[in-house]
């Protein structure tokens, strides 16, 4: 017998884009924003200066976050065709994601812990010196803000060549990692905004009390920040999809196909906008699988379907 050529049948399971620039942009950032994390960091608790300490922290979250996604990316890429990863490496991004949010709340309970502290006990704070160096940090998370910025608008005005797009435009596509990292920049910035707010304070009107007020709210902040990335990680992590607007349109579209029932769905997700769906369905009729699978041909997000065709015994229902 003539061996069958079943390449034809075997996909590939490397469902993410190439992210090299981003990669490269990402540990750029990360070094950046570390370094001016250790001048706040040192010179928060040097000056005694809460709202200085709080930026620094955020911008560790921050250098976190994006240090995380960079080694994501280069382990993603390392890995993207070992066959051990079923559906591909784009989760490892996801895993990181979720990691780091995890370390986020560490921060924010430390944070809030000293803020508190020092708002019983004031400390003296050096404010012309904090002050500068919180300018230093806004300047550098405007400049990181910028990197991704310009990143982000590469990849849609080149996303061709970098995504699959079709009639969902909204979401489709988009480097959600790289998202969350230019949104918590700007959380960096605006962290950085309230310290330099809180030493100014303390500076022209003898507000001591405003600096350690601005490390709670920094605080706050960065909570917020972890808890949605929290969220939405453990939500693809555990494959939460089943809420997903896809869903109700494969039921539909299997619906169109008369005599048949959905005995059982699956679907989850396997890249930032791919799905893969497993489906049981019910039919007295002699409908074959390809069929049932040029039905769902028109939902873009589906690049990995199983379709499974159980038929019924005449007189049974």
């Amino acid at each position: 017998m003539t061996a069958c050529n079943h390449s034809r049948w075997e996909p590939s399971h490397d469902y993410r884009p190439l992210e090299t620039r981003t990669e490269r942009q990402a540990w750029l950032v990360a070094a950046l924003t570390g370094a001016t994390m250790l001048v706040e960091i040192t010179a928060g608790y040097a000056y005694n200066s809460m709202a200085l300490l709080a930026d620094g922290w955020h911008m560790a979250s921050h250098m976190l976050a994006i240090g995380l996604t960079a080694l994501a990316y280069l382990l993603a890429r390392r890995y993207a065709h070992d066959p051990r990863f079923a559906f591909g490496t784009w989760k490892i991004e996801v895993l990181a994601g979720f990691a780091s949010s995890l370390l986020l709340l560490v921060v924010v309970a430390m944070l809030a812990f000293e803020s508190l502290r020092r708002l019983w006990q004031p400390q003296v704070i050096a404010f012309e010196v904090a002050l500068w160096v919180a300018v230093v940090g806004l300047l550098v998370n405007l400049l990181s803000a910028w990197l991704l910025r310009d990143q982000h608008a590469h990849g849609h005005a080149h996303g061709d060549h970098d995504h699959d797009h079709d009639h969902d435009t909204s979401a489709k596509g988009r480097d959600l990692n790289r998202h969350a990292a230019f949104i918590h920049v700007l959380a960096d910035a605006l962290t950085s905004v309230a310290a330099i707010i809180a030493l100014l304070g303390g500076l022209l009107f003898g507000w001591s009390w405003l600096d350690p007020l601005m490390g709670v709210i920094g605080a706050v902040i960065i909570a917020l920040w972890a808890k949605g990335l929290l969220l939405e990680t453990a939500k693809v992590l555990l494959d939460r999809e089943m809420d997903s607007p896809i869903v109700a349109r494969v039921r539909s579209a299997l619906a169109q196909e008369a005599d048949t029932e959905l005995a059982d769905l699956h679907l989850w997700r396997v890249g930032r906008a791919q799905y893969a769906c497993i489906a049981s369905v019910v039919t007295h009729g002699d409908i074959s699988a390809d069929r049932y699978k040029a039905r769902l041909a028109g939902i873009g997000e589906l690049v990995h379907v199983t379709i499974e065709v159980n038929r019924c015994a005449e007189g049974e229902r």
